[in-house]
């Protein structure tokens, strides 16, 4: 028996997630979109398109959730997406509201199920999902340093003009402007990019980084970036529905680990097929600690506006 993936949220982000697990024959995956047949709509077209791609993945869309029951993974994109000059917090409490219903029709209906987190703004919104479900913190998990990391490696290829399989980068923090990228952790075949790139380039890669989703949603105007968000999601699924354990920077519940106590927030895990079956920590100069407890600070606070208004 295949595996099951549901995703909730049949715009953009969803869909490609959608079409990539399919072609990827990581599992059966069903759609559900709030819009009259519009997931349904999706749905096929891309199981019609199974027959050019050769896979054999069965695609449902769907208004209702009880397609989704049994779900190995729940993954959830639901959510009004960004604007041009809105931040992720300005999303905090339309957001909060459909995440909430969201996961209270999920959570019964696959209650071993792992869900990844996608709406913005990504760390609060797994607060939400994690308080609504009551599932252990190890199965609640946000997409945010692997879209980030992402990023950085894809900066980092162009600028030195590279292979992009050569990169690896690292970044830190909440999902947004107080992002921590890590550049001496950050490498090209293993040699550091401080050691590659003057201080003033490499500040100005850390810093495009952080304005990285900004860039895309000023140059789309009425919508936000979905492919690199889905691929993101995709290696997170793969890694846990085949329990690679691959080490990935994902929104994960701290309980004192760097110093930061009941809060998610982007760090290096291990993630396989239990969800989150560790968090990494590695040592931080005063600057990096100083910069995660500033980006922990203001994740928090939307958390707290999170009690506040009822979420």
């Amino acid at each position: 028996m295949r595996n099951k993936v549901t995703i909730v949220g049949a715009g953009n982000v969803g869909a490609t997630v959608a079409q990539r697990l399919a072609e990827k024959e990581l599992a059966d995956v069903v759609l559900v979109g709030r819009a009259e047949g519009k997931a349904m709509g999706k749905a096929l077209d891309l199981q019609e398109a199974a027959a050019i791609e050769q896979h054999d993945a069965r695609l449902t869309g769907t208004n209702a959730y009880e397609a989704s029951e049994g779900s190995d993974v729940v993954v959830v994109t639901a959510g009004i997406p960004r604007k041009p000059g809105m931040s992720r917090g300005d999303l905090l409490a339309t957001n909060a509201k459909i995440m909430k219903g969201v996961i209270e029709q999920v959570a019964p209906l696959s209650p071993d199920a792992i869900i990844i987190i996608v709406t913005n703004p990504l760390d609060a919104m797994c607060h939400v999902a994690y308080n609504t479900s009551k599932f252990p913190k190890k199965r609640v998990v946000g997409m945010s340093g692997v879209l980030d990391a992402a990023r950085f490696r894809t900066f980092i290829a162009l600028e030195l003009n590279v292979s992009m399989g050569n990169t690896q980068a690292f970044v830190l923090g909440g999902h947004g402007k107080t992002m921590v990228p890590l550049p001496r952790y950050s490498t090209v075949a293993g040699i550091p990019i401080t050691e590659l790139l003057p201080r003033e380039r490499v500040d100005a890669l850390v810093q495009r980084t952080r304005d990285g989703g900004a860039e895309i949603v000023s140059l789309l105007k009425t919508g936000s970036a979905y492919y690199a968000p889905a691929t993101a999601v995709v290696e997170m699924v793969d890694s846990i529905l085949k329990d690679k354990k691959k080490i990935l920077s994902c929104a994960a519940y701290l309980q004192g680990e760097y110093g930061i106590h009941d809060l998610f927030i982007g760090v290096p895990v291990k993630l396989g097929k239990d969800g989150v079956e560790e968090i990494i920590e590695v040592t931080l100069t005063q600057e990096e600690g100083a910069a995660l407890k500033k980006s922990a600070d203001a994740v928090r606070s939307l958390v707290k506006n999170l009690d506040k208004i009822g979420s």
